[in-house]
C-alpha cells in the first residue's frame, strides 16, 4: 500500500468509529457560583475539587470579580462532549452587579446557579442570600419580559421547568415560589458549623431547608470531607451536564443535610423555630418574610456596608505586574 492508502484506510476506520455519535446534539449549559465574601475561595475549592486535579492542601487565591472556565464530559463512549460553562463571581455582595454578565437572553435557558453560604457566619448568611438571590431574579425577569415579546415560547418553557422538581400531587405546590432558574444552595465550612451549640445547629438548617424547598433549590452542606464534596458533585453534575441526581435524602439537624430539589415539605420542616407566643408578636407578610424575622431574631444581621469588599485589589500581590506597577507608582507620585 502507498502512503495515500494507508491514509485513507486510517480516515475511514475513524470515521466508521465515530458513526455511533453521529448526528448526537452536543448539550451546552452554564452555572454561576455565587456566594458569601468570606468564603470566595470555597466556590473555586469545590469546582476544582468535583471536575479537575487539585491539591487539597494547595492555598487558594480569592476570586477578585468575575471568573470563567468551562469542563467537558461525553455522555458515553464515542459521542461528542457536552460542554459546561462556570462563572463564579467573588466578592460576595459587593459585587453583584456583574451577576447579569454572564446569564444573557442567549444562554438564559440553559442556565443554573449555586449559591455558596458559609455557615460559620450566620450573621451574614441571611443578608447575603437574600441579597444575591433577589439581584439574580430581578436580573432574569428583565431578561424574561423581554424575551417574551420575540420569543414566547422559550419563556413558557423556561417557567414550565420551574416546576419541574415539584410533583403537581404536591402537598405544597401551591405554598411555594420556585427561583425562574435551576438553583442549588451549598452551606459550606460543615466542620465549624458542627461545632456550634445543637439549637443553633437546628435553627439554621431549618431556615435553609425551608428557603431551598421554598425556592425549588436543593440543599446540601458540604466542607473538604471527600464524601461531603461527592454529594455536592452529584447536584453540580446535575445542574452542568444533565447527569441524574440522587434520590437519597438526609434531613437529621445533626448530621450534614443533603435534600434535592422537590423532596422535602413543609410538614417535615415544621414552624418557624421560635415560641408561638413570639411568632404571634411579629408581623409578616408571607411565610418567608416570618421565617426571615425568626431567623435575624437569634442571628441580628450585619449591615450591608460591613459585607462590602473593602480590600484595595491594586495592591493585592496576586495580581503584581512589575511593568504596569513601576508604571503606577510614577503616576502617583
Amino acid at each position: 500500500d502507498t502512503l495515500w492508502d494507508l491514509a485513507v484506510a486510517e480516515v475511514e476506520k475513524r470515521e466508521n468509529a465515530e458513526g455511533d455519535g453521529e448526528g448526537a446534539e452536543v448539550s451546552e449549559k452554564s452555572v454561576l457560583f455565587v456566594g458569601s465574601k468570606n468564603g470566595v475561595t470555597t466556590n473555586t475549592a469545590i469546582l476544582f475539587c468535583l471536575f479537575f486535579s487539585f491539591d487539597r492542601e494547595e492555598i487558594l487565591k480569592p476570586t477578585l470579580a468575575l471568573e470563567y472556565t468551562f469542563g467537558r464530559r461525553a455522555r458515553r463512549h464515542n459521542t461528542p462532549k457536552d460542554i459546561a460553562h462556570f462563572w463564579e463571581l467573588g466578592g460576595g455582595t459587593s459585587l453583584q452587579e456583574l451577576i447579569r454578565v454572564p446569564i444573557t437572553s442567549s444562554n438564559i435557558g440553559a442556565f443554573a446557579i449555586v449559591l455558596v453560604l458559609d455557615l460559620s457566619r450566620p450573621n451574614e448568611l441571611w443578608t447575603t442570600m437574600e441579597s444575591l438571590l433577589q439581584v439574580t431574579r430581578s436580573h432574569v425577569n428583565k431578561i424574561l419580559t423581554k424575551l417574551g415579546k420575540t420569543n414566547p415560547e422559550v419563556v413558557t418553557e423556561i417557567k414550565q421547568r420551574m416546576w419541574n422538581n415539584l410533583q403537581k400531587d404536591h402537598p405544597d405546590y401551591e405554598l411555594v415560589d420556585p427561583f425562574p432558574l435551576p438553583l442549588v444552595i451549598i452551606g459550606s465550612k460543615y466542620d465549624i458549623f458542627h461545632e456550634f451549640d445543637s439549637e443553633m445547629r437546628k435553627i439554621i438548617s431549618k431556615t435553609l431547608r425551608f428557603v431551598s424547598h421554598y425556592y425549588g433549590a436543593s440543599l446540601v452542606f458540604t466542607s473538604k470531607s471527600e464524601a461531603l464534596l461527592l454529594k455536592a458533585r452529584i447536584l453540580i453534575n446535575n445542574l452542568a451536564f444533565g447527569i441524574d441526581k440522587s434520590k437519597s435524602v438526609s434531613v437529621d439537624h445533626s448530621r450534614p443535610l443533603f435534600i434535592p430539589a422537590g423532596l422535602d415539605s413543609l410538614h417535615q420542616i415544621g414552624p418557624p423555630p421560635a415560641a408561638d407566643s413570639d411568632i404571634g408578636k411579629l408581623h409578616a407578610n408571607t411565610p418567608l418574610e416570618l421565617w426571615k424575622k425568626v431567623f435575624e431574631k437569634t442571628f441580628p444581621p450585619k449591615s450591608s456596608c460591613d459585607l462590602q469588599y473593602t480590600k484595595d485589589p491594586a495592591q493585592d500581590l496576586q495580581y503584581a505586574e512589575y511593568e504596569v506597577d513601576v508604571m503606577r507608582a510614577q503616576k502617583n507620585q
